[in-house]
């Protein structure tokens, strides 16, 4: 009996199941007690396993995500929000724009789907639009724009935080337009910005730009306009000034009809 027990930790170390020869020998207990048959106490020792593994996995995929500190839909409060659908935002969209004042939960939301898909098993990758530019405008110095454009095309769902917040230069514009035309209509995005379609012109400093980008972006998304307060700043919302607390609507434009790649003389064809 021993040597038997002895050769099975030896499978279990050869087999990188360390979770399972922590569980060996209580599991081993509960068969002898008779609190278990045969087939439970397999059922139970891969089923620790595979917990652990998802555990970890989970953990890497949201460090390689760059997710932490992780979100929870659940951890949203959608009743300080009530212009928000709670289910229109648990269904995840191919495309998804969070559109709404700063502190009103747009990181809070995208990041939590971003975890969300991490947990169903898919390829998740964040980033504010000021880091996108800067490592896509690095690379391609460097001679590495298609490797650094296939590195973020390779995730199910890249999420671009915070567009609208700092001016982008037209060069920055067409390095974004690159990766959006690189993923369209094959991989997910969520993008979150704090200014309407109609300003991404003034955004990415250059409207034809702006005008292709929204094509494909646009082009199967769902927007969601966020219309509340802060949350950041709700515990202190008498210090804010009254003409400060209403936010306009940030209304999208109609899609533009045209697509293609922005011309380098700034112009687009008719």
């Amino acid at each position: 009996m021993t040597e038997l027990l002895d050769r099975i930790r030896t499978s279990l170390v050869g087999l990188r199941m360390p979770r399972a020869l922590e569980a060996l020998d209580h599991t081993l207990r509960r068969l002898e007690r008779g609190e278990l048959s045969a087939i439970e106490a397999i059922d139970g020792l891969l089923a620790e396993e595979h917990a652990n593994r998802e555990t970890r996995r989970i953990a890497v995929a949201l460090k390689t995500a760059r997710l932490n500190p992780p979100k929870t839909l659940e951890g949203f409060d959608f009743s300080f929000q009530p212009s928000l659908d709670r289910n229109r935002i648990l269904a995840l969209a191919e495309l998804l724009h969070f559109l709404g004042p700063p502190g009103t939960g747009k990181s809070h939301l995208a990041t939590a789907l971003g975890v969300a898909a991490v947990k169903a098993g898919k390829a998740v990758y964040r980033c504010t639009l000021a880091e996108l530019i800067e490592a896509l405008g690095r690379a391609e110095r460097e001679g590495r724009l298609t490797e650094k454009l296939r590195f973020y095309s390779r995730a199910s769902l890249l999420i671009v935080d915070e567009i609208g917040y700092l001016p982008i230069t037209s060069g920055g514009a067409n390095l974004f337009f690159q990766l959006v035309n690189a993923r369209y209509e094959k991989g997910a995005m969520i993008l979150t910005s704090n200014r309407g379609f109609a300003e991404w012109g003034e955004v990415f400093g250059d409207p034809v730009v702006a005008t292709a980008l929204l094509d494909r972006l646009l082009h199967h998304a769902v927007v969601v306009q966020i219309e509340g307060a802060s949350y950041r700043l709700r515990a202190h919302a008498d210090l804010i000034p009254e003409h400060t607390r209403a936010h306009a609507a940030i209304m999208p434009p109609p899609p533009p009809k045209r697509r293609g790649r922005p011309p380098k003389n700034g112009t687009i064809d008719h």
